[in-house]
């Protein structure tokens, strides 16, 4: 069974990412409260590990490239590293572009979600490295087995989806995010093409929330002005 997953993001009020290009707090507000809120929200969602994209985990990454002296056969079916019961930090990356050179990001375990045409060498990296790994299919693409793969393996119920756009837009067409969790700060940006919270790339009368409906069931406004808005993910009804 896949575990529940909760999209927990923060933005302006205008649905940009980059708290860098924000409007600053107004005055007399403290500064820095977009991240504290962040982590403080998070941990009250009861999750057991978060999952990010490929570009996300590379810049938290630490590892480089290598080429392993010794390959060794049976590599591609799941492999469960040590996770010593730690949290999961989960990285969907079907190319297998990132390097680790360890078994944790944050302190949290590591899991690789990637597509079939990775090479045995990288495979074995990530063996090296202690990360555990998982396949999502031929291409990487195929999130709803992925899901219950990682669920069937590590036995999470709860995972937080904090991605870009692209990754967060991958989900919601592919129908796999319960729940919106989103802190909304009192700050701009404005600039047109600038990432927001969904961003799913495909034709132009693609409709990646088709079928689905919104239902809140909780709002707090916090110090400064941020709101914290909840909201259930359910099937519409049908028109």
């Amino acid at each position: 069974m896949r575990p529940k997953i909760i999209c927990h993001m923060g933005s302006s009020i205008d649905g940009r990412l980059h708290p860098s290009r924000w409007t600053p707090p107004a005055k007399g507000i403290e500064r820095g409260l977009v991240h504290r809120y962040y982590d403080e929200t998070a941990a009250r969602l009861d999750a057991e590990g978060w999952i990010v994209g490929r570009t996300t985990m590379a810049e938290i990454a630490e590892g480089h490239p290598r080429s392993p002296k010794v390959i060794p056969g049976d590599l591609r079916r799941t492999h469960l590293g040590d996770r010593k019961g730690r949290d999961l930090a989960v990285a969907i990356d079907p190319h297998g572009k990132v390097h680790y050179g360890r078994d944790d990001a944050g302190g949290d375990h590591i899991v690789a979600i990637l597509g079939e045409g990775v090479t045995d060498a990288y495979l074995t990296e990530l063996r090296e490295d202690g990360v555990s790994y998982l396949f999502a299919g031929p291409d990487g693409r195929d999130l709803a087995g992925a899901m219950e793969t990682l669920g069937e393996t590590f036995g999470v119920r709860t995972l937080l989806l904090e991605g870009g756009g692209i990754i967060n837009g991958a989900f919601l067409k592919a129908g796999l995010i319960d729940e919106v969790s989103l802190l909304v700060s009192p700050a701009l940006d404005g600039l047109a093409g600038v990432p927001t919270i969904f961003e799913y790339h495909g034709e132009p009368d693609e409709r990646p929330a088709a079928g689905k409906a919104l239902r809140h069931f909780h709002t707090e406004t916090l110090e400064g002005g941020t709101v914290w808005l909840r909201y259930r993910v359910e099937d519409a009804d049908a028109a």
